[in-house]
This record gives C-alpha cells, structure tokens and sequence, in this order.
C-alpha cells in the first residue's frame, strides 16, 4: 500500500486498516511456527505497510502532516 494511499484515509479508517494487518501478520506468525505457511515472503510485505501506516499516524500526532476529512478510496486497490 502507497503512503499516498494511506494518507487519503480518515483516521478511523487508518487504525482499522491497522488492526487487520496485525491479524493479518499474527496469523501468518502462527501459521509460520506450524510450518502451514504457504508465503511466507508475505509477512515481509504486512510488515513493511504496518510500519508505513504507524509512520503516517505519528506524523499525524506530531502535526506534521493531516489525514483526509472524509475519504472515498477503497482499502482493497493493490499497489
């Protein structure tokens, strides 16, 4: 997922965006350990768009940048 992306969401929508790829990244831990995984390069990829989304947030904080208002992209656009 682009930062731009990311950016273009409400802050809601960002922290929900959030919490599914921890799920997301927790399941694919477990399934590592149990030796199911079926990608296993795909836990490099949530890694990488949770650090993105946490760096779009604390900019958010900090006030250096602002998330949009009210957005209409969708979640589900691949890179």
């Amino acid at each position: 997922m682009k930062v731009e992306l990311i950016r273009d969401l409400t802050r809601d929508e960002v922290l929900q965006k959030k919490r599914e790829l921890e799920e997301e990244l927790f399941n694919l831990r477990l399934k590592k350990k149990t030796k199911q995984a079926q990608n296993p390069v795909r836990m490099r990829f949530l890694r990488r768009d949770l650090a993105r989304i946490m760096t779009v947030l604390r900019e958010e904080d900090l006030g250096i940048k602002k998330l949009a208002e009210n957005a209409t992209l969708s979640l589900d656009k691949k890179e």
